[in-house]
């Protein structure tokens, strides 16, 4: 095994020292993992060549390896003049795919390869990686190996990824490699864990390990070190409140703690499970004891994590009407970046679907041979085949939820590619396919999640009335259907292209397997009350819909009881940008369609309402946006079943292992937490913390605040984490929202997420909450 890193040249005798620090490092790291000997892993470690694939005409070698980290992939160029070795993380990796599962691949590869292809797919917006290995045995190895190390890492309890992360950081700091820490070295480590630390300070934590007194930390005296670094003091401070049995936790003392602080209704018998489960020292467990050590490993477990873990499967009911529920919807979903000229890819539905979006949108045009496409009509963003999203759609739709799927059509097509857009999914997405209603009589309501598990449903326009699929009499030859019937979705680009007639003709094939979706304009609400049926709705852009939440929220809840609203960005959000959503579910809107594409606050709240009910991209609202009779008026808020006034008490505690948000090594964040709430006006509110200056390794705060939380039902909390600045923003560190009625009371640790939604590995805050009734009530 080699050690890949650029160092200078060493003797044989230097080299077979270096070796055998790199094996013993690897071993170490690989019984973290719990992959100790395992030859997939091994494999990965020793590392070969890939022929790597971006297009036709470029495809290169690559020699590819595993770092003795066991997360970091790193390859090397086969270049005369030696750049930079590029690397990445195990830990930013979304998925692997075996075979031609990528664009690229499908694209500039042929079948020959099927067996010896695959694809590493990032969780960022950095572009897959198409490579192909030699054999299919060794593309299987490659694969194998890497969902292992994936597989294995999440699996860690947070104790064993501070273990792992820490000694790795250790390892970078130690230059010579001499499995020894100097001064210097401690002082580059604190930097690379993000802590800023002055010289008496880092004196002072330096003598207070080096007990041989040799100038140098060693062995035992790096472990000392390691539990100086770990040491939680608040989770020490609380566990010593509790300990009342000769200094430790009895099934007692736990069962007192988990009642009082924790609120959970619990017995004698959970406190002696946590305690068989978590404490480490098998002594202690035989005494039915929970020592420090078994305190801390329950409280990193995921049962402890603020977000209820009996909503992380579904629990709610799922046998209501379609139009009762906010449903998980995306805009321009082919989209990659920018509405203007970013690319259009399957893989930006593959992403939105896998991130539990169950309505998406396909823009659908003329194409040569054909063949409809897709992109954002009258712009330079690139073009996919219609059938190719299809496909894409179909093999990915259930991965994450298995409930239904809306395609939101925007059709610009002529009549005969409208043709080949409905064999296309008729013939891809086949039974799954809603293409009649559900049952043998006239529909008066709209099916259930449930009754819709595994199925497609078609937005779009229809020809006729779907009671007419049921009568004897022929059906309307008419083909045209005026442009009032439209959903008026193409008003998103009434500036960026010449006007159209104000008929499209469509086809019949396409028509008819349009079942519980069916576009039409919008007329008003007493209209769509007296003249549409439940399965006509309409799509409302931002500013009207956003008018009618604030000027007729009342009214717009009542249409929203019986039909299907759907909500998407005004056309001049060019950049891709997205509208705040709570004000539009407020009023019972279902459909509420944001750009997945970017990243921003807006998509942080629409993750956290769609965060529990197992993630299936279904969530009930609540009864009173249900009731036809409701008196319900989110900007008002008349007293009514709703107003369950709560006050919110939250201390934000502590941070662990924030990331820094600046390459430079010398870059040390100054963290602080803002809490927000976001609900029904009335509940609206922010508080945060003082900044912390040059820790984001463990900074406390013990900061206090309070909320008033009228509407509970509606309300999400948004924790962000932001590196103070005092010339220029403060930037994003990391956040989480969820809904308040998802959150534990008690002390919890909070895990944060990135910009784009994925968990930062060992990132967290730890914070207590409690939700008490307003008596006045």
């Amino acid at each position: 095994m080699q050690c890949i890193q650029r160092e200078p040249r060493r003797t044989k005798s230097e080299e077979l020292l270096h070796y055998a620090q790199c094996k013993k490092e690897a071993g170490i790291n690989t019984k973290l993992l719990g992959l100790d000997g395992d030859p997939d892993l091994q494999f990965l470690l020793s590392g070969g060549d890939l022929l790597k694939v971006r297009s036709s005409n470029w495809k290169k070698t690559r020699f590819y390896k595993l770092r003795e980290d066991c997360k970091t992939l790193w390859y090397e160029s086969h270049k005369t003049v030696r750049a930079s070795n590029p690397t990445f993380c195990v830990d930013d990796i979304a998925t692997v795919r075996q075979g031609r599962h990528t664009e690229g691949l499908r694209k500039h590869t042929d079948d020959k390869v099927e067996s010896r292809a695959f694809s590493i797919l990032f969780k960022s917006r950095r572009k897959n990686l198409d490579l192909i290995a030699s054999s299919e045995e060794e593309a299987k190895q490659w694969v194998t190996g890497l969902e292992k190390l994936m597989s294995n890492m999440g699996k860690l309890t947070q104790q064993q990824k501070t273990e792992h992360w820490i000694f790795n950081c250790m390892r970078k700091a130690d230059k010579d490699r001499n499995n020894k820490m100097c001064l210097k070295e401690l002082k580059s480590f604190m930097h690379h864990i993000n802590i800023e630390v002055d010289d008496a300070y880092a004196q002072t934590v330096f003598e207070k390990c080096d007990q041989s007194k040799c100038g140098f930390l060693d062995g035992k005296e790096i472990e000392h070190f390691y539990e100086i670094l770990t040491d939680r003091e608040e989770i020490g401070t609380i566990y010593e409140k509790y300990a009342k049995t000769g200094g430790m936790m009895n099934a007692e003392d736990l069962l007192n703690f988990l009642i009082t602080e924790q609120r959970e209704a619990v017995d004698l018998n959970h406190a002696l499970t946590l305690i068989n489960k978590y404490e480490p020292d098998s002594s202690a467990k035989e005494k039915k004891m929970m020592s420090k050590d078994g305190f801390m490993m329950y409280l990193h477990q995921p049962e402890c994590l603020i977000f209820n873990p009996a909503h992380r499967s579904v629990y709610q009911d799922m046998t209501q009407p379609l139009n009762h529920y906010f449903i998980s919807s995306s805009h321009n979903t082919y989209l990659m970046e920018d509405q203007l000229k970013g690319p259009s890819s399957t893989e930006a539905y593959i992403r939105a679907l896998l991130k539990s979006c169950r309505c998406v949108e396909l823009d659908c045009w003329d194409g040569s041979d054909d063949e409809p496409v897709i992109y954002h009509g009258y712009t330079l963003t690139s073009k996919i085949l219609f059938k190719d999203a299809i496909k894409a759609i179909k093999d990915y739709a259930f991965k994450t939820s298995e409930y239904p799927v809306i395609l939101s059509l925007e059709n610009h097509c002529s009549v005969e590619q409208q043709k080949i857009m409905a064999q296309h999914m008729i013939s891809i997405l086949g039974s799954a396919l809603v293409t009649k209603p559900l049952g043998d009589q006239i529909p008066t309501g709209f099916p259930s999640p449930e009754e819709l598990k595994g199925r497609f449903v078609i937005k779009g326009k229809r020809l006729n009335k779907l009671e007419d699929s049921f009568t004897t009499k022929a059906n309307s030859t008419e083909d045209i259907v005026s442009e009032e019937e439209e959903s008026g979705d193409d008003e998103e680009e009434e500036d960026q292209k010449p006007k159209e007639s104000k008929t499209l003709k469509l086809a019949k094939e396409l028509s008819d397997i349009v079942i519980y979706c069916k576009s039409v304009h919008f007329n008003g609400f007493e209209d769509a009350k007296d003249n549409l049926s439940f399965y006509e709705m309409s799509s409302f852009k931002e500013g009207k819909s956003v008018k009618l939440a604030e000027e007729s929220a009342n009214q717009y809840i009542h249409h929203n009881v019986d039909k299907l609203s759907r909500i998407y960005p005004a056309g001049m959000r060019t950049d891709s940008s997205n509208y705040n959503p709570v004000p539009l579910w407020n009023s019972g809107c279902q459909i509420v369609a944001l750009n997945f594409q970017t990243q921003s606050l807006e998509m942080d709240v629409n993750q956290g309402r769609f965060l529990p009910n197992g993630q299936s991209g279904y969530i009930l609202k609540p009864a009173y946006l249900r009731d036809r009779a409701s008196e319900f008026d989110p900007i008002t808020l008349t007293r009514g079943g709703w107003l369950q006034h709560k006050t919110f008490h939250v201390m934000v505690i502590s941070a662990q292992q924030l990331p820094k948000v600046n390459p430079k090594k010398t870059s040390i964040v100054d963290p602080l937490v803002r809490v927000e709430i976001y609900g029904v006006n009335s509940d609206v509110a922010t508080k945060e913390t003082e900044p912390v200056e040059n820790n984001g390794f463990n900074p406390s705060w013990n900061a206090r605040f309070q909320f008033d939380v009228y509407v509970p039902e509606l309300a999400l909390v948004r924790f962000v984490v932001e590196d103070h600045d005092t010339t220029s923003s403060n930037e994003f560190v990391g956040q989480y929202t969820l809904p308040f009625t998802s959150i534990q009371r008690g002390y919890h640790h909070v895990p944060l997420v990135n910009k784009n939604g994925d968990r930062l590995p060992s990132a967290g805050l730890f914070v207590h909450t409690m939700i008490l009734d307003d008596e006045s009530q």
